[in-house]
């Protein structure tokens, strides 16, 4: 577990839902600091969280295909000038280069590369806020830094359906189905939600709400 005390960022720009800023050019950002006791690791990830750390530097929690769930700092990640500035955003999928450290679990962001924003996620409230329930399911339901590509593979694909697609029950029913039988717990008879629940102590509080909020979207869907 982290050691710091840290607090959710929150970014404000009103040209965008939820106050989150706009997808960027695809590009290279670079943090550098003396990592020479660590080892340099690079892997895909999606964004899944980011907390102030300190005045300049962000904490940034990723969803990566070779290396699981991790941490990251960002030095000089909150510097209006950072190599940085625009390429962390929520949701963003990235080639990352890691100094991956021997002495803790939060490891060192040296460079990121944007490939994929999933823009079409920020185009309603609704879609951001089925994006992040999957992503508050997938950091109970996943060790910190356990090996799991099915998890990263699962998250792309439910994101890349929601930058195009409006969620539904059925989205949110099968992410968790499937979700359940990588965690070895779904069969016909159960409800993956329930099975997900036992075997990890609790679901996200937030899915009730999701729940009344899809099924009050499509209420107001036109008949096809």
């Amino acid at each position: 577990m982290l050691q710091p005390r840290v607090r959710e960022e929150i970014i404000r720009d009103s040209s965008t839902p939820l106050g989150m800023t706009k997808p960027c050019d695809k590009g290279v950002a670079t943090g550098r600091s003396d990592v020479s006791s660590r080892v340099n690791s690079t892997t895909r990830g999606i964004l899944l969280r980011k907390r102030r750390l300190s005045d300049t530097s962000l904490i940034v929690s990723w969803c990566t295909n070779s290396m699981g769930v991790l941490q990251t700092v960002a030095r000089g990640g909150r510097r209006p000038k950072s190599p940085f500035a625009g390429r962390l955003d929520l949701f963003f999928e990235a080639e990352l280069s890691i100094a991956i450290s021997r002495k803790s679990n939060l490891h060192t962001l040296r460079e990121v590369a944007v490939t994929n924003p999933f823009a079409g996620i920020r185009t309603n409230c609704l879609r951001t806020e089925t994006a992040s329930y999957f992503v508050e399911l997938i950091e109970i339901c996943t060790e910190r830094e356990h090996h799991e590509p099915e998890i990263f593979n699962l998250l792309q694909r439910a994101f890349g359906f929601l930058a195009v697609n409006e969620p539904s029950a059925r989205v949110i029913s099968h992410f968790e189905t499937e979700l359940a039988r990588i965690a070895g717990v779904h069969n016909a008879k159960s409800n993956p939600a329930v099975a997900l629940a036992n075997l990890f102590g609790k679901l996200p509080s937030s899915r009730a709400r999701l729940l009344k909020h899809v099924t009050a979207s499509a209420k107001t869907l036109p008949v096809k």
